[in-house]
């Protein structure tokens, strides 16, 4: 899988390229690049914002650098062209397992007070949202997204099973998990986990989970 995220501030996805990502980075599984939309302006002063028409608070990404940038990175339209946007689909468990899919993705991060319309619609991007909240840009709604779907990459977490047992998976939060030693400052691990009788440890944590996503996320239970 090959990524392309376009920003306004590249130096932001340098966690990206550390731990499991990068891992699979260097497996080469997944490439990540990151390019500067400054690059991609006419203007002198590698300025990419400007006054918003109808006036308003803020600036607003001009189309201009963004379209040229876009060009540049993906000239053929091969990537599946995304837009962090407040405004867009919410982000679930089930997109990032669609988005994992593709081969292509190629990712904008707004700023300021947004972008020109004409660059969403000339090339074509679909808008994605990883909540109602505002950030100051779209690098870290990116690298949510980004992180989480390629966790559904076949190759990238160390056991593909790993994906189908953690919170939202089934529409339930995950269950406490416990490791040694077995008693920690006095705490015991629960007895069932040291039985070993694989069935009951299953019954045990679908129990938890139910009743956790019963008091804590109502909203998850269908």
């Amino acid at each position: 899988m090959k990524i392309d995220i376009l920003t306004l501030f590249p130096d932001m996805f340098a966690p990206l390229h550390g731990s499991i990502t990068g891992r699979a980075e260097k497996a080469g599984i997944v490439s990540i690049a990151a390019e500067d939309i400054r690059l991609h302006t006419k203007d002198k002063h590698f300025k990419c914002d400007d006054v918003p028409y109808g006036g308003g608070a803020g600036m607003v990404m001009t189309p201009q650098p963004i379209v040229d940038c876009v060009r540049a990175v993906d000239p053929e339209h091969a990537a599946r062209r995304i837009y962090m946007s407040p405004r867009g689909r919410r982000f679930s468990t089930e997109i990032a397992a669609e988005l994992a899919k593709e081969e292509r993705l190629l990712f904008l991060c707004g700023h300021y007070e947004g972008v020109d319309q004409r660059a969403i619609d000339i090339c074509g991007f679909e808008e994605l949202s990883i909540g109602d909240y505002i950030l100051t840009g779209g690098e870290l709604a990116a690298m949510v997204v980004i992180d989480a779907l390629l966790r559904f990459v076949p190759g990238v977490l160390g056991s593909d099973s790993s994906t189908e047992e953690e919170s939202f998976s089934d529409g339930l939060l995950e269950y406490p998990q416990y490791t040694r030693p077995a008693v920690f400052e006095g705490i015991p691990v629960p007895e069932i986990l040291l039985s070993g009788h694989h069935e009951n440890i299953a019954k045990w944590r679908r129990q938890l989970s139910e009743e956790l996503t019963a008091a804590r996320r109502p909203d998850l239970k269908k």
